[in-house]
């Protein structure tokens, strides 16, 4: 059995071209063929700033929201986060996102997908990577970096020149690695 792919659409503002780039993503994902890929929005959970009682490592979760998107990130061995920078940052959808679960993200590999002006996302990634440590997460180096992206999209289609397409094929041929090196690490008793 293939191991499942979270590939998350990580922007939630209207007007956002994350999916456009993600299902770019998706679908090179899918032709890959080591994972079983889902394509998730992040916005279609409509997760509040974090509003759960309890520590999420708990994993008491009262809410519905906190309950799917929990179910989400627990069915799933590896994940890419399509995701912009904002304001040389993380976008704030992602970070509480990341913060609403504890123990569903623990022990699986992750890389990103980032794109936005001259550094193509990049201080995002660096810091939502420090986040993923804390959440006993293995960021990988592989990644997509995305610079001037708007120079990329025709037709609400994301356009890759070869090195992007080279950049996926490296991404996910190495997050299978870890995913399959971390799976005795997910299996364990907790």
């Amino acid at each position: 059995m293939r191991p499942k792919l979270n590939v998350i659409i990580c922007s939630t503002r209207p007007g956002r071209v994350g999916p456009i780039i993600a299902d770019w993503f998706h679908k090179v994902a899918v032709e890959h063929s080591d994972f079983d890929v889902a394509l998730v929005d992040l916005a279609e959970f409509k997760l509040p700033v974090y509003d759960e009682p309890d520590h999420p490592q708990r994993q008491n979760h009262r809410h519905e929201h906190t309950k799917a998107w929990a179910a989400s990130v627990a069915s799933a061995d590896a994940f890419v986060f399509v995701t912009p920078e904002y304001n040389y940052g993380t976008p704030p959808a992602l970070l509480n996102a990341l913060n609403y679960v504890y123990r569903e993200w623990n022990y699986k590999p992750a890389a990103f997908v980032s794109y936005g002006g001259v550094f193509g996302g990049g201080r995002a990634v660096q810091m939502a990577k420090m986040t993923l440590n804390t959440l006993k997460m293995v960021p990988i180096f592989e990644a997509v970096v995305i610079p001037f992206f708007s120079k990329q999209i025709e037709t609400k289609k994301f356009k890759p020149n070869e090195i992007r397409s080279d950049a996926a094929k490296s991404l996910l041929k190495e997050l299978h690695r870890w995913t399959q090196a971390l799976k005795p690490l997910r299996q364990a008793p907790s």
